[in-house]
């Protein structure tokens, strides 16, 4: 990876409390992981920020190395890369991921 999309990547990564890394918009999933990902943070009603990695091969690419995550959709939280669909799935059933954005957006 590059430093330029190192950079990138980070300053996309530290922009929000929330940001997800998704293939489509938050409006738009393109696919039923991204989906369930945005439905999870929208039941939990806390604002976050997207990007569609469709729209950029460079970053779609670059997000797989930069988390080791070979994934799409993946979720950061205060610029720690929490998982994909699966761990956000598990952690909003046992009730973490809940508390975890409540402290990331109290900060």
């Amino acid at each position: 990876m590059t430093p330029e999309l190192k950079e990138r990547i980070d300053q996309l990564v530290n922009s929000h409390p929330i940001f997800v890394f998704m293939k489509g918009a938050k409006l738009m999933p393109q696919c039923g992981f991204s989906n369930n990902v945005v439905q999870i943070l929208n039941t939990l009603g806390v604002p976050y920020e997207t990007f569609d990695v469709l729209a950029d091969p460079e970053i779609r690419q670059g997000i797989k190395e930069y988390s080791n995550w070979p994934t799409i959709p993946q979720v950061y939280v205060n610029g720690e890369f929490i998982g994909g669909c699966d761990i956000m799935i598990e952690m909003y059933q046992n009730g973490e991921l809940q508390q975890m954005v409540e402290v990331a957006l109290a900060s």
